[in-house]
């Protein structure tokens, strides 16, 4: 039986969390799913896997109320679920960034399709000639996984360390335009709506990360595998499961079940420096040694 693993995220206001918390929970257990949701009052984010019927049943029963009316998860499919259990829980954001004046649910951040992204790769610029830069809004240990050609990568070790990676550096990106990424559009929201906040013109998100980039295109332009926060590791270009190195000794990869950043709200900073240069080829290491993975 193929297992449906589904992830979404919006940001929108939320004042009932605790009442909505046990509503969702119940909802979930009630079919059988397994996965992490995150609520705060900025918004909703979740990983999910089960079965077709129950993965669908959830989603129609959610998107009844209207502030999820319009969530678009990003689907991949594999053999087995990829979670130990299910867990709903309260957080101050469901991406921590720690910049109380970035309030995406007051409105998106400007986005760039996958196909209209790689056809600017592909012709070395974007409709209006100027040049793309592609930003890595993810950790050290996503981007030794695998990330875009030439992207620029700031070895972060926490997305709380984006703001000074990038006030760092802003000077790059005069005259470009930048599409910031990662895995599932979340990071690279908020990401955008913070350069903006600092006066950066032409920056833009990838809408749905790449796991849609993935989803639409082929995925040229991409080198390696993309890492995922559940048990698969990692998913290749056809978002099937990758073979990838094992976690370190010791590291519990059954409550690594977060989608596109959700490990952040328990990981503190591995490094705060930023590094501008761009990365180099993916590693294959999932994990610096002695890390956690949650």
């Amino acid at each position: 039986m193929s297992i449906i693993n589904l992830s979404a995220y919006r940001f929108v206001g939320l004042d009932d969390l605790p009442a909505l918390r046990e509503r969702i929970l119940e909802r979930c257990l009630a079919l059988a799913l397994k996965g992490t949701i995150l609520l705060a009052p900025e918004g909703i984010n979740l990983f999910l896997a089960g079965p077709r019927e129950p993965i669908d049943a959830f989603m129609d029963w959610l998107r009844a109320d209207p502030r999820f009316a319009g969530l678009e998860p990003k689907e991949s499919i594999s053999e087995d679920v990829p979670f130990g259990r299910m867990r709903v829980r309260l957080k101050k954001e469901i991406i921590t960034m720690r910049m109380p004046t970035i309030r995406p649910e007051g409105g998106r951040a400007p986005s760039v399709a996958p196909a209209t992204l790689q056809r600017w790769l592909a012709q070395g610029h974007d409709d209006d000639g100027r040049e793309v830069m592609l930003l890595d809004t993810r950790n050290d240990y996503e981007t030794d996984v695998g990330l875009f050609e030439n992207a620029v990568d700031y070895r972060i070790g926490s997305f709380t360390a984006f703001p000074d990676a990038i006030a760092a550096d802003r000077a790059r990106y005069e005259n470009k335009t930048v599409v910031s990424y990662c895995t599932g559009g979340i990071r690279c929201e908020k990401a955008v709506l913070h350069m903006q906040d600092i006066g950066m013109d032409n920056v833009f998100q990838l809408e749905g990360g790449i796991l849609k980039y993935f989803e639409e295109t082929d995925g040229t332009h991409w080198r390696g595998e993309c890492f995922v926060f559940d048990e698969r590791g990692a998913v290749d270009k056809s978002l099937a499961p990758a073979a990838i190195p094992p976690l370190p000794s010791g590291e519990r990869a059954g409550v690594r079940g977060q989608s596109c950043g959700m490990a952040e709200e328990e990981r503190a900073p591995l490094n705060a420096s930023a590094s501008t240069r761009p990365s180099s080829a993916p590693s294959g290491h999932l994990l610096p040694a002695g890390e956690k993975g949650w």
